[in-house]
C-alpha cells in the first residue's frame, strides 16, 4: 500500500468525508463550550457522567490510534506473542479495579482532586507537584504528538497530503477542538467514537477471520514458510513481557486520564461498573487487532506490505471502497478519542499543579481560562516532538517509562502504607525520574531498558529514606496509607 492506493475520485470522496467529520467535531466542541461553565466542568466533566458515556469514554481512550495501527503492525511483524501486551494489561486492569479504583475515587471526592499531582501534593507536600508534572508531561506530550503524526499519515495515504503539512493540520484541528470542548465534550464525543470503534473493529475482525480460513489453514501456511512460531503465544522473550508489564501495563495505575474519568463518574458504582465493562471490551478489541495482523500475513497472504501500513492493506483487501471509507472513519475516531484525552490530561497538570498553586485567589472563570491556555502549551510541546523526533511510538513507550519510574513507587506505596514519609516520596520521584531520563540519554547501557533502572531505584530510595526519616503530623494525608 502506498499513497497511490486510491484513485482521484476516491480521494475526493475521502477528502469530503474527512472535512465533514472534522466540521461535526468542531460544531459539537463549540456547543459544549457554552455548556462548560466551570473549571471542574472543563477538567473532570462536572463529576456527573452516567454509566453509558463513562463506558464508551473508557473504550474510546483505551483503544486509540496507536492500538489500532501499532498493535496490528506488531502482530504482522512479530506474531501472536504480542498478545502479551493485552495479557499484561488485563492483569493490571484487575489489580486497578480490585484494589485502587475505590480508593482513588474516595480521595477525589474528599479533596476535589483533578490531577495525580493533587494526590502527591496531599501525601508528600506541595514540593511533589513539580516532579509529578514533569513525569506526567513526559508521557502525555509524546502520546499527543503521536496523534498528530497518525492524522498526518491518514491524510497522506488517503488524499496524498504532505506529511509535514498533515502534522500541522492535525495539530490545528485537535488543538482547536480540545481548546473549546474540555472533558465534557471529549466524553460525549467518545460516546460516538467508542461506539463506531467497537462495531467497526468487531466487523473487521470477523471479516478477516472468515477470509483467512480455518486455524488449521493459517497454521499450515505459517509452517510452509518455516514461521509456525509466529502463531504461538509464547513467541516472545521474558524481557519483552516485563517491558510491556512495567510500562504500558502498570502505567494504568498512575494514568491521569484514567484517574480523571474515575472522578468524572457520577458515583463510585458508575465508575466501577463502567471501568470493568469498558476494559473487558477494550482488551478484547486490542486482542482482535493483534490477531488481525497475524491473520493478514498467514491467512490473507498479504506480503511485501510495509508493516506500518498493514491496516490500510487489510481494509483494502477485504472491503469494497464504500466500506473502506467507514473504516477510515473508525481509524480517525480511534486517533481523535485518545488525542483529546491526552491533551487534557497533560494540560490539567499544567493548570492544576503549576498555575493554580500560584494564583490561589483566581476565580472560576480565570482558572477556566488558564485551563485553555494550558491546552495550547501542551499542543506546542507535542507539535515540536511530532516534527523533530523520529520513531514517536518508541518515544511513547519511553515517555511512559519515565512516568512509571518517577511516580509508581511513591503513589502506590503512599496509597497503602502510612509509614512512607514526605522526604521519601519526594526523593523517590526525583531519583527514579532523573535516573530513567539519564539512562535513556546514554542509550540504554548494558542493553537495559530505563524502566529496569529507574523503577527499582525509585523503590529503593523510597524504602531507604522512609526508614531513615520520621513522618511529620503536618499532612492532611496521614490517614491515606491506612484508609480503606
Amino acid at each position: 500500500m502506498s499513497k497511490g492506493m486510491f484513485s482521484g475520485d476516491e480521494r475526493i470522496i475521502l477528502s469530503v468525508i474527512v472535512v465533514v467529520y472534522f466540521i461535526f467535531l468542531f460544531v459539537f466542541a463549540l456547543y459544549m463550550n457554552h455548556k462548560t461553565k466551570t473549571y471542574e466542568d472543563y477538567n473532570v466533566a462536572g463529576r456527573s457522567v452516567s454509566i453509558f458515556p463513562i463506558i464508551l469514554t473508557f473504550i474510546g481512550t483505551g483503544v486509540g490510534g496507536s492500538t489500532l495501527l501499532g498493535y496490528m503492525e506488531n502482530g504482522y511483524r512479530l506474531g501472536m506473542g504480542e498478545q502479551w501486551i493485552n495479557i499484561t494489561m488485563l492483569f493490571c486492569v484487575i489489580i486497578f479495579a480490585t484494589f485502587l479504583l475505590k480508593r482513588i475515587r474516595q480521595l477525589g471526592e474528599d479533596y476535589n482532586m483533578v490531577t495525580v499531582g493533587d494526590y502527591t501534593s496531599l501525601r508528600y507536600g506541595k514540593q511533589a507537584r513539580i516532579p509529578t508534572v514533569i513525569s506526567i508531561l513526559f508521557s502525555y506530550c509524546a502520546m499527543t504528538g503521536m496523534q498528530f503524526v497518525a492524522i498526518a499519515t491518514i491524510l497522506n495515504l488517503t488524499i496524498g497530503l504532505n506529511m509535514t503539512l498533515g502534522i500541522f493540520i492535525g495539530w490545528i484541528l485537535l488543538t482547536v477542538k480540545t481548546y473549546f470542548g474540555g472533558l465534557k465534550a471529549v466524553i460525549w464525543q467518545d460516546v460516538f467514537h467508542g461506539t463506531i470503534q467497537t462495531i467497526g473493529l468487531i466487523i473487521l475482525f470477523l471479516t478477516v477471520l472468515i477470509a483467512a480460513g480455518s486455524w488449521e489453514t493459517i497454521t499450515e501456511r505459517a509452517a510452509s514458510v518455516n514461521q509456525e512460531n509466529m502463531i504461538s503465544i509464547i513467541n516472545i522473550g521474558p524481557s519483552e513481557i516485563m517491558v510491556y508489564l512495567l510500562t504500558l501495563g502498570v502505567y494504568q495505575f498512575i494514568r491521569q486520564d484514567l484517574w480523571q474519568r474515575v472522578w468524572a463518574a457520577k458515583n463510585i458504582k458508575t465508575a466501577m461498573s463502567g471501568y470493568w465493562i469498558s476494559m473487558i471490551i477494550a482488551i478484547a478489541l486490542a486482542a482482535f487487532v493483534v490477531a488481525i495482523g497475524v491473520f493478514s500475513r498467514f491467512g490473507l497472504n498479504l506480503e511485501n506490505v510495509d508493516p506500518v501500513l498493514i491496516y490500510y492493506g487489510v481494509i483494502g483487501d477485504v472491503f469494497p471502497f464504500s466500506f473502506v471509507v467507514v473504516m477510515i472513519v473508525v481509524l480517525l475516531a480511534s486517533v481523535i478519542s485518545t488525542a483529546d484525552s491526552f491533551f487534557l490530561a497533560g494540560s490539567s497538570s499544567i493548570v492544576n499543579d503549576i498555575f493554580k498553586p500560584n494564583f490561589k485567589q483566581a476565580d472560576n472563570q480565570t482558572m477556566l481560562f488558564y485551563s485553555k491556555i494550558s491546552v495550547l502549551i501542551v499542543s506546542v510541546i507535542a507539535l515540536v516532538l511530532a516534527l523533530t523526533v523520529p520513531g514517536l511510538v518508541n518515544l511513547m513507550v519511553t515517555g511512559t517509562a519515565m512516568s512509571v519510574s518517577g511516580l509508581l513507587a511513591p503513589v502506590m506505596l503512599g496509597l497503602f502504607w502510612k509509614r512512607v514519609t514526605k522526604a521519601a516520596g519526594i526523593a523517590s520521584m526525583w531519583g527514579g525520574l532523573v535516573t530513567a531520563v539519564i539512562w535513556q540519554i546514554l542509550g540504554h547501557p548494558f542493553d537495559l531498558h530505563p524502566i529496569f533502572i529507574g523503577l527499582p531505584l525509585s523503590l529503593i530510595i523510597l524504602l531507604t529514606v522512609t526508614f531513615l526519616t520520621k513522618q511529620t503530623n503536618e499532612s492532611r494525608a496521614d490517614h491515606i496509607g491506612s484508609a480503606g
